[in-house]
């Protein structure tokens, strides 16, 4: 089976490196193109790129595949790439870029996606960050058949996996990638002798995981202690949680819910120890226990005391 090959970041790369490491034929990677990171913001390839070079897959990078869209002649480049690929199938994994219809179209068995969720909760762009964030018990990974709407595609294989109350979304990321490259393996063994079978989804229970923004990482000391909690586990590690704290910015990575009888205004300072910085919220105390300083390291709480005292009365969430 010829299998083609779309997507981005490490958690495609994995599934590329599964797939590759099977043993299917890989004639083609699509992934976006190269982006500026690092301090000299030089151009930096993909992860899936990375890998598909160094294992001598052709990659394109078209910016985009609507042939009626901004980039016309990269959407043509990107088609006779398909076309010249004869793929039988492709595999699709945090790809990033919208597949019109021609290309679901180009693969005699269409276009598979890998998603990190039970779909269909957390349709959309991020699903382990939401996951988190709201509180959920469990996740996993979809399978799906790929059509024109967002993440609603029949299923065709589904795994679920426990979500840790100390996971972060870069642990359970992790978790997933690894499932994800395992079931897309098995998917395509089971296609090759026909063996999957399509599940439309639910039509009851339907959430959209919205794309994670920067503004986001704002601290409401307002919410429930629960809640921010959450709330930085799945911004771990982009964007991170952030807060004021005097003159500076802080960003908050570790801490633990506490309860409390009664507590003074959101953001207050109750208590401080090395075992960690209790703070005043809307609901409960939140103790902080892994902190970071503006162009610094994250650092456990008695470390970064010694650099930043913090006292008891002192707010969280307020410019001095």
């Amino acid at each position: 089976m010829r299998v083609a090959f779309a997507g981005t970041p490490e958690f495609a790369r994995v599934a590329l490196e599964r797939l590759h490491a099977a043993g299917f034929d890989i004639p083609l990677v699509l992934t976006q193109p190269d982006r500026p990171a690092g301090r000299g913001m030089k151009l930096q390839p993909s992860p899936v790129k990375q890998f598909a070079q160094a294992h001598g897959i052709a990659v394109a990078q078209p910016r985009s595949l609507r042939l009626d869209g901004k980039y016309p002649d990269d959407a043509q480049a990107g088609r006779e790439a398909l076309l010249a690929a004869r793929a039988d199938v492709m595999m699709v994994a945090a790809y990033g870029l919208i597949l019109p219809q021609w290309v679901l179209d180009t693969q005699r068995l269409g276009c598979l996606n890998i998603h990190a969720s039970l779909l269909p909760r957390w349709r959309g762009a991020a699903p382990i960050h939401r996951a988190i964030e709201a509180g959920d018990a469990e996740t996993g990974i979809t399978l799906m058949q790929m059509d024109a709407g967002l993440d609603t595609g029949d299923m065709l294989l589904t795994e679920r996996m426990a979500i840790r109350p100390d996971d972060t979304t870069g642990s359970l990321h992790d978790r997933l990638a690894v499932l994800g490259g395992r079931l897309a393996v098995e998917a395509l063994e089971m296609a090759a002798c026909g063996g999957l079978v399509r599940t439309p989804q639910p039509a009851e229970g339907i959430t959209y995981a919205h794309k994670i923004e920067k503004a986001q990482a704002q601290v409401d000391w307002s919410q429930p202690a629960a809640v921010i909690e959450r709330r930085m586990r799945a911004f771990d590690p982009f964007p991170g949680a952030s807060t004021a704290f005097g003159d500076e910015a802080i960003k908050l990575w570790r801490a633990q819910a506490v309860r409390a009888d009664a507590t003074p205004a959101p953001g207050t300072v109750v208590a401080v120890g090395n075992d960690g910085i209790d703070v005043a919220t809307g609901e409960g105390v939140l103790r902080l226990v892994e902190l970071q300083r503006a162009g610094g390291r994250r650092l456990p709480v008695a470390d970064f005391l010694r650099g930043l005292p913090v006292a008891a009365g002192q707010r969280f969430g307020a410019a001095a």
